[in-house]
C-alpha cells in the first residue's frame, strides 16, 4: 500500500513539473511559422516569410525537447534568456522530394511550408534546418520570436471556416487533433464531402493500432468550399480554382496528387484545433500523397479510396516509408550506406535501431519470399525490396499496407511504430 502511495505522488509530481515546464514557457496558444524553402539540387536557402498567432494550441504539452522522429527537417526553439531548448519538433517537405529530381538540376524553385509550435511567453530564438539524404543538415535559418511583435498576424478569432466533429474523443489537451479538409467540394457538394470524410475516418479506425487506440484521437471534417468541383490534372490540360489549388502530375508523375500552396491549407484551418491534416479531393482519379508532418492528400471516389487514404497517412502522420520497389536501381533518396530514419524499411546499416528484436531466432536475413500462406503481413523477416528499390533495402513483411492496396493491415512493425507515436503524443 505504501509502495502504491508512494508511486501515485511520483506520477503526480511528474504530471505536474511537465504542466508547470509548459506553462512557464508558453501560452495556450499556437503561433504558426511561414517559410519559403529555395534552391535547386547543389543549393538550398531557408527564409522566414509570416508569423501567425492562432488562439488555441493543440500540440503535445510534455516530451517537448524530444523529437518524435528524426525526419528530414527539424524545428528547435530556445528560450532567448537562457539558451534552453523549449520545444522540437521534426517534418519532411516536398521540396526536399523535389531537390532529389532531375528537374532540380536546372531549375531553382521555391516552396512555401507552415509549422505549428507553442507560442512562446517571452523572447525566443528558432532554428529550422533541412537535412539531405545523408542526414547532414544542408539548410538552415535561425531566427528571433518576439511575442509581442505588432506585425504576427492575429488569425482565426473572427472567421473561422465551418466545421464539425466526425470523433470527440476528448479535449486537445488528450488527444491527437486530425482534421479532414474537402478539396474540389463546392457549397452543393458539401453534403458529398460529409460521406467522403466519414468514410475515410471509419477507413482508418478500421486499422491496428488505430483502431485500439481510437480513444486518444478527435477527427474534424472542415468545409473549405473550391469555386469548381475536381481537382486540377495538368497532364489533361485540365485546371480547376479549389481550395488548396491541388493537382496531379506533381513532378511529372501522372498519380502524384499534391498542392504546394501550403499556406492555403492553414489559412481555412486558422481558429480550429489541429495538429493532422488529411485533405480529401473531389475527383475518382487515382492518386495521392503524404508527407510526414505536413498533410495526406488522397482521391475520394476512386475504388480503393479507403485502403490509400489510410496508406498516405501512414506516411503523413507515422512518417512510414513506401516499402514497394519498381526498380533494381538505388534509390536517390536512400543511399544504401546510411540507415533510413523511417521505422519500416532498412539497409542494415544499422538494423538494431529497427525491428531485430521482432523476427524470430535464426530468420535468415535476408529472407526468403513467403508467397503461399495467407497472412504474408505478419511474418516478421528481412525482405529485399522497399523504398523504390528492389536492391539493398529491407522491408519487414512480405506484404504490408505500406506496400499494397490489396493488404488488409499495417505490418506488426508499422503497427508497433504507429502506437510508439500515438503514445508519444498523448502519454505524460
Amino acid at each position: 500500500m505504501k509502495k502504491t502511495l508512494i508511486l501515485i505522488i511520483c506520477s503526480m509530481l511528474y504530471m505536474a513539473a511537465n504542466a508547470q515546464t509548459f506553462n512557464d514557457y508558453f501560452e495556450d496558444k499556437t503561433l504558426r511559422i511561414d517559410y519559403i524553402f529555395t534552391g535547386d539540387a547543389n543549393k538550398q536557402e531557408v527564409y522566414l516569410d509570416e508569423l501567425s498567432s492562432l488562439p488555441q494550441w493543440a500540440g503535445r504539452k510534455h516530451h517537448l525537447a524530444e523529437l518524435p522522429l528524426a525526419g528530414n527537417g527539424e524545428i528547435c526553439m530556445q528560450d532567448k534568456a537562457t539558451g534552453k531548448i523549449i520545444y522540437r519538433t521534426s517534418f519532411s517537405s516536398l521540396f526536399q522530394e523535389w531537390v532529389s529530381e532531375e528537374e532540380a538540376k536546372r531549375v531553382k524553385k521555391g516552396f512555401e511550408n507552415s509549422f505549428l509550435v507553442p507560442y512562446p511567453k517571452k523572447e525566443a530564438i528558432v532554428t529550422v534546418s533541412l537535412k539531405d539524404v545523408y542526414h547532414q543538415v544542408k539548410a538552415s535559418l535561425t531566427h528571433e520570436i518576439k511575442p509581442n511583435d505588432i506585425l504576427i498576424h492575429q488569425r482565426g478569432i473572427n472567421r473561422i471556416t465551418p466545421h464539425r466533429y466526425l470523433l470527440q474523443s476528448g479535449n486537445t489537451a488528450d488527444c491527437i487533433d486530425v482534421v479532414i479538409m474537402a478539396e474540389g467540394y463546392t457549397k452543393k457538394e458539401m453534403d458529398l464531402f460529409y460521406k467522403d470524410a466519414q468514410t475515410a475516418c471509419d477507413a482508418l479506425f478500421n486499422h491496428e493500432p488505430f483502431k485500439k487506440l481510437k480513444n486518444k484521437f478527435n477527427i474534424i471534417a472542415v468545409e473549405s468550399l473550391s469555386e469548381d468541383s475536381g481537382v486540377s490534372i495538368p497532364g489533361k490540360s485540365e485546371w480547376k480554382s479549389t481550395a488548396v489549388s491541388s493537382h496531379f502530375n506533381t513532378f511529372y508523375s501522372d498519380r502524384y496528387l499534391t498542392t504546394s500552396r501550403v499556406k492555403s491549407i492553414h489559412n481555412w484551418l486558422a481558429g480550429i484545433p489541429y495538429e493532422h491534416i488529411i485533405i480529401l479531393a473531389n475527383t475518382d482519379t487515382y492518386g495521392g500523397g503524404g508527407i510526414y508532418n505536413s498533410y495526406t492528400l488522397t482521391t475520394a471516389h476512386h475504388p480503393d479510396f479507403q485502403p490509400v487514404v489510410v496508406h498516405e497517412f501512414g506516411h503523413s502522420f507515422g512518417g512510414l516509408a513506401d516499402e514497394y520497389a519498381y526498380t533494381e536501381a538505388p534509390s536517390p533518396q536512400y543511399p544504401y550506406e546510411i540507415e533510413p530514419w523511417e521505422q519500416n524499411i532498412t539497409t542494415l546499416v544499422d538494423f538494431r535501431s529497427k525491428w531485430q528484436d521482432m523476427i524470430p531466432k535464426d530468420t535468415p536475413i535476408p529472407t526468403p519470399t513467403v508467397t503461399q500462406k495467407s497472412d504474408l503481413h505478419t511474418q516478421v523477416g528481412v525482405y529485399e525490396g522497399a523504398g523504390y528499390t528492389q536492391k539493398g533495402i529491407y522491408r519487414p513483411t512480405t506484404e504490408c499496407r505500406m506496400r499494397t492496396n490489396e493488404v488488409p493491415a499495417f505490418c506488426p512493425v508499422c503497427q508497433r511504430a504507429l502506437e510508439r507515436l500515438v503514445n508519444f503524443y498523448t502519454t505524460k
